[in-house]
C-alpha cells in the first residue's frame, strides 16, 4: 500500500506559499492507518522504548496507538499550562519569538528509554525542544519518529538522535 495516497497536499495553508501535508485522509482510512501504525511499530521496536512520548497535539494521535501496538507506556509533552500537577518546562526559540513545552515531573523515571513522536518533522524546533526537555527529566531518548518528514526544511539537522520518518517529501 502506498501511504502517500492517503496524504493530501493543501496549497497556501496556513498562509500563501505553504504546501500543507494533511494526514486527515490517512487517519480516516482504517486500513491505511493500521498499515502506518504497523510500519512505524516495526521501525521503532529495535530502539526498545519503555515509553512513547507524543508532542501536542497530533503527536498524540501517532504515539498513543503505537504504545498499544508496542506494549509501552505513553506520555504527553504539552504546551505551557495544559498539564495538571508538578511540571518541568523547557522554553525554546521560534522563528518569531519563543514557546514553552512541559511534561509532568513524574512522567519519566531517570534512565527510561523513550522514543518521541510527532505527525510531521518540518524545521525541527519543537522536536529538538522535546528531546531536550525529556533529557532534562532523565530520559534516555533513543529516537524521534514521524509520519511525515519534509526533508527540504532540514529539520533533522537539529536532531542528535536517529530520525525515523514513515514518509518523506522533498518539496
Amino acid at each position: 500500500m502506498d501511504l502517500k495516497d492517503h496524504i493530501r497536499g493543501i496549497p497556501d495553508f496556513p498562509k500563501p506559499g505553504i504546501l500543507f501535508y494533511d494526514i486527515s485522509p490517512l487517519l480516516a482510512h482504517a486500513e491505511a492507518w493500521k498499515e502506518a501504525i504497523d510500519r512505524l511499530a516495526e521501525t521503532i521496536r529495535p530502539h526498545k522504548p519503555d515509553l512513547l512520548v507524543g508532542i501536542e497535539s497530533r503527536g498524540f494521535l501517532v504515539a498513543a496507538p503505537l504504545a498499544l501496538a508496542l506494549g509501552t507506556g505513553f506520555i504527553m509533552v504539552r504546551k505551557h499550562g495544559k498539564l495538571p500537577g508538578d511540571k518541568i518546562r523547557h522554553s525554546y526559540d521560534l522563528e518569531y519569538g519563543t514557546d514553552t513545552i512541559e511534561v509532568q515531573a513524574d512522567a519519566v523515571k531517570p534512565g527510561q528509554r523513550v522514543v518521541v513522536l510527532d505527525d510531521l518533522l518540518a524545521t525541527g524546533g519543537t522536536m529538538a525542544a522535546a528531546v531536550a526537555l525529556l533529557r532534562q527529566v532523565g530520559a534516555d531518548v533513543r529516537a524521534a519518529a514521524f509520519l511525515v518528514e519534509l526533508t527540504f526544511l532540514n529539520g533533522r539537522e537539529k536532531m542528535d538522535v536517529p530520525c525515523l520518518p514513515l514518509l518523506s517529501y522533498d518539496s
